[in-house]
């Protein structure tokens, strides 16, 4: 299913070296450099030929492609989040995010293909205190410290968002596809087979339509399928070009939305968006519990709301896989209201 892209990928590198970060990224450009010499020189120097003069950014490019491979499922998907120390404590929502994998309809096997991408060192000891694949994205010294919850559309928020953005570009210049998503995403069932094989990008709403193929969903970044393709790099670049044509301080969601009727046309992609109804959240709340298979806590704001009403979604899916099959199949189960995130 993926394909390696190749081509002009230069200022790719910058990408590693901060995720949730787009004006942190600019510390490591090396713009005349191109990722594919890299990667050529990197398997040379692993054939025992002479090494060539190993750089930070090639160490960090030949660390991510590693573990991207050990997570990787056999058609080189991965499933992808990101952790700072403050989703990462004891009881905040990495914690939430693995028991519900764990509580799931087959949804245990799949944290073997969970990358986690910590944003700073203590996030990362706390991912590799509680799962196998955790990944350090570095930042320079004195650049902003992003281990703290940031405030939803502050200026540390975009810079994480649009930061986010440019990481995914770098995972599919690697010839991997990703299913990104949140933290505060809930799993209970395998999403992956609602994605048709055809899509090129399939993404989760916030409000759906009824129309799997209709460009006036409104789509939420925080759950998205994307395939490798020369198509879907170009997809992302003309994503961030797009962003000049709106006001400072738009967030790539609101741009995505806007903007994917003539994204999609002009990178030639499919989109597929996804049913709220399989993939969904407090948004659009579904209460078929037989269908559900990813719940978000979308259109909330506060991680401590978040924590809250998340921890009654994981209740009240532990009530329904105990009732008696039966009792299931006759229905009256649903979602607690988010007390917290919706008043």
């Amino acid at each position: 299913m993926a394909c390696k892209v190749r081509g002009d990928m230069g200022k790719l590198i910058p990408v590693i070296s901060f995720f949730l970060g787009a004006a942190l990224t600019a510390a490591f450009v090396i713009a005349t450099m191109d990722i594919n010499w890299r990667l050529s020189a990197l398997a040379s120097w692993n054939n025992n030929d002479s090494p060539p003069a190993v750089t930070d950014e090639m160490k960090a490019l030949s660390e991510l492609t590693e573990v991207l491979r050990n997570a990787s499922m056999d058609d080189r998907t991965v499933i992808m989040t990101s952790i700072n120390r403050a989703y990462a404590a004891p009881g905040s929502l990495l914690d939430l995010f693995l028991e519900s994998f764990r509580l799931g309809e087959g949804t245990e096997p799949l944290l073997k293909h969970v990358l986690i991408v910590a944003m700073d060192p203590a996030a990362l000891a706390r991912c590799r205190q509680v799962h196998p694949h955790c990944y350090l994205l570095r930042r320079p010294e004195g650049a902003v410290d992003y281990s703290d919850e940031k405030r939803f559309m502050s200026k540390d928020y975009l810079d994480m968002m649009w930061g986010r953005n440019l990481f995914q570009q770098t995972i599919l210049q690697l010839g991997f596809n990703f299913l990104f998503t949140d933290i505060d995403i809930m799993w209970f069932r395998n999403p992956l087979r609602h994605i048709a094989i055809t899509s090129d990008i399939a993404v989760a709403n916030d409000y759906y339509n009824g129309d799997p193929e209709s460009l006036r969903n409104r789509p939420n970044g925080g759950f998205l399928y994307v395939r490798a393709a020369r198509r879907t790099v170009d997809f992302y670049r003309r994503w961030r070009d797009a962003r000049r044509g709106f006001p400072p301080g738009t967030n790539e969601q609101h741009v995505l939305e806007r903007a994917q009727a003539e994204l999609s046309r002009r990178a030639g992609v499919r989109m597929q968006f996804l049913d709220t109804a399989h993939c969904g959240g407090f948004c659009q709340l579904s209460h078929d519990m037989a269908r559900v298979c990813t719940l978000h806590a979308n259109c909330c704001t506060g991680l401590a709301n978040k924590v809250h009403d998340l921890a009654a979604v994981l209740r009240d899916w532990r009530n329904y896989t105990a009732a008696p099959p039966a009792a299931r199949r006759r229905g009256g189960f649903g979602w607690t209201t988010p007390g917290k995130c919706i008043r």
